[in-house]
């Protein structure tokens, strides 16, 4: 493999502008920076989330691949060609199938919950948010722009899978804490 960077700073950026991956130049308030930088922050938190995992944590092997999911995806924001897909409907499907897995052994949800029960599950939830925040950035840059649709449906999922993991990690923690209405806690 080549080297891909032999330096870190071009001073390229210092006007407001930043280069896509196809060599054109956006604002760094583009929406499609907007939609990269969001999921790069979610990449982020992640490799958090794995690195307060004990190695051997179930969890470890089933959230490590996203964050390659999460690089194929905003090198697709970055290249921004219809034809450049690497997040497709059995990309998704594959998701789905570890979401199923995870939530199989959990209880039925009867009340709300909030993020917390141990730090790594709160963590877990940031993650989610983070997550929610990435899809609602690529739906709004395909207001404007094509998107893979397949990339929107993985976040939705993801979103989805970072919950059931948060249980998880809750109630391995001191449990899921439980959303009290004003009127209960009166």
């Amino acid at each position: 493999m080549s080297d891909r960077l032999n330096r870190i700073y071009t001073r390229t950026g210092d006007q407001g502008t930043t280069a896509l991956a196809n060599g054109s130049r956006v604002a760094k308030t583009h929406p499609r920076i907007e939609a990269l930088g969001t999921v790069d922050e979610l990449n982020s938190l992640l490799g958090v989330l794995i690195a307060d995992l004990e190695p051997e944590h179930a969890l470890v092997n089933d959230l490590t691949p996203l964050q390659h999911d999460l690089f194929d995806l905003g090198g697709e924001l970055a290249v921004a060609d219809e034809s450049y897909q690497v997040i497709t409907e059995e990309v998704v499907e594959g998701l789905e199938v570890v979401l199923d897995r995870l939530n199989e052994s959990l209880p039925p949800l009867k009340e709300f919950i909030l993020p917390g029960g141990s730090r790594v599950a709160a963590n877990c939830q940031l993650a989610r948010s983070i997550c929610r925040r990435a899809e609602r950035r690529m739906v709004e840059l395909g207001h404007e722009e094509y998107i893979n649709p397949q990339g929107a449906a993985y976040l939705n999922r993801l979103s989805d899978l970072l919950f059931v993991a948060a249980r998880i990690l809750a109630r391995e923690g001191t449990g899921e804490v439980l959303w009290q209405p004003r009127k209960q806690r009166s």
